[in-house]
């Protein structure tokens, strides 16, 4: 690969069969030209030229982004994406080159799952982002609204009587209604209203962001589908460092759009990894950070499925990596 231009050129063509031999090209071009990747593979004493399959490719740990300017060459960023960081852990930051290429990223994520975005009314409940201008997820549902082009306003702040309201307008359309919210939300709207909505997609993109006690998404799940009456919740898998998403329309199994892969490493051994159906950490390859870092170990704990799915079942405690204490994400 020559330049960044290039592969941008081959995103849209990716695809099982030739997966692993662009993001191989992506690996070496990022190791030469990502100064914090190179100066992390030099610290490995890895021999970038000797690496010819993806899991010999070292991941870089995500703490990185929230000290470093992760950029893949020289140029000047149009955005940064920033994470919710709390006074005990410093906030990442994810410099993006072209906001544009991530907002069709995001959406050819979203429809290669759900289809075309058109058919949906959206709704967005995600109270602690809206109140942070650098929110990465409410970029994304922003878009994602005006793609859609819904009649409604699309966001909600904490006005859930209104939301409630256009969702009943919404009925008279022909669109499938979709809610996405941050879990405390839905959480709240669940214990505060429940109401029935059977009719429609409930998506629950994680997080409690200190606003209530930390749960595991199955009990998450659980209430919710109680509250309002639906047979499964949908979750939608992303975060500040990456710019593709993964989405489970059951049982939190989630399913990698073609610019992602999943492997998940031994928690005691970061370089090897582990047979399906075992718990381990995530590591992501995201093709769309080919301006920033594309491998990424994160620190998020999972498991992968023969079937092609994987699962989130929390993360690693951060006083103790290998205690492994489970926080729901």
């Amino acid at each position: 690969m020559s330049n960044l231009k290039s592969f941008q050129d081959q995103i849209s063509k990716v695809n099982d069969q030739n997966f692993e031999h662009i993001a191989l090209e992506l690996f070496r071009y990022q190791a030469v030209n990502n100064p914090v990747y190179a100066k992390y593979l030099q610290a490995l004493n890895k021999d970038v030229s000797g690496i010819q399959k993806l899991i010999e490719v070292p991941f870089l740990p995500i703490s990185f982004f929230k000290t470093q300017e992760v950029k893949t060459g020289a140029w000047q960023e149009e955005g940064i994406f920033s994470s919710s960081g709390t006074t005990a852990a410093q906030a990442s930051r994810h410099y993006v080159r072209r906001i544009s290429n991530y907002l069709q990223n995001t959406q050819a994520c979203f429809e290669a799952i759900y289809g075309p975005i058109q058919h949906y009314n959206l709704f967005a409940l995600l109270p602690a982002y809206l109140e942070r201008k650098d929110s990465s997820l409410v970029l994304m549902m922003d878009h994602f609204i005006k793609q859609s082009q819904t009649p409604f306003p699309g966001f909600y702040l904490y006005n859930t009587a209104d939301l409630l309201r256009d969702i009943d307008k919404a009925r008279q359309s022909d669109k499938q209604i979709l809610l996405l919210g941050v879990s405390f939300a839905l959480l709240d709207l669940a214990e505060n209203t429940q109401p029935d909505l059977s009719d429609c997609i409930i998506m629950e993109t994680g997080g409690m962001k200190g606003r209530r006690k930390e749960i595991t998404r199955q009990e998450l799940h659980t209430v919710l589908k109680q509250a309002f009456r639906v047979e499964v919740i949908h979750a939608e898998y992303g975060m500040t460092e990456l710019l593709s998403q993964a989405y489970a329309k059951h049982n939190g199994l989630f399913q990698c759009p073609n610019t992602m892969k999943v492997f998940i490493r031994d928690v005691n051994d970061p370089f090897s990894y582990l047979p399906a159906g075992r718990t381990g950490g995530i590591n992501i390859i995201d093709l769309a950070n080919a301006d920033s870092c594309a491998f990424i170990e994160t620190e998020d704990l999972g498991k992968w499925h023969e079937e092609g799915y994987f699962e989130v079942l929390g993360r690693f405690d951060q006083s103790d990596v290998r205690g492994c204490n489970l926080l729901f994400n």
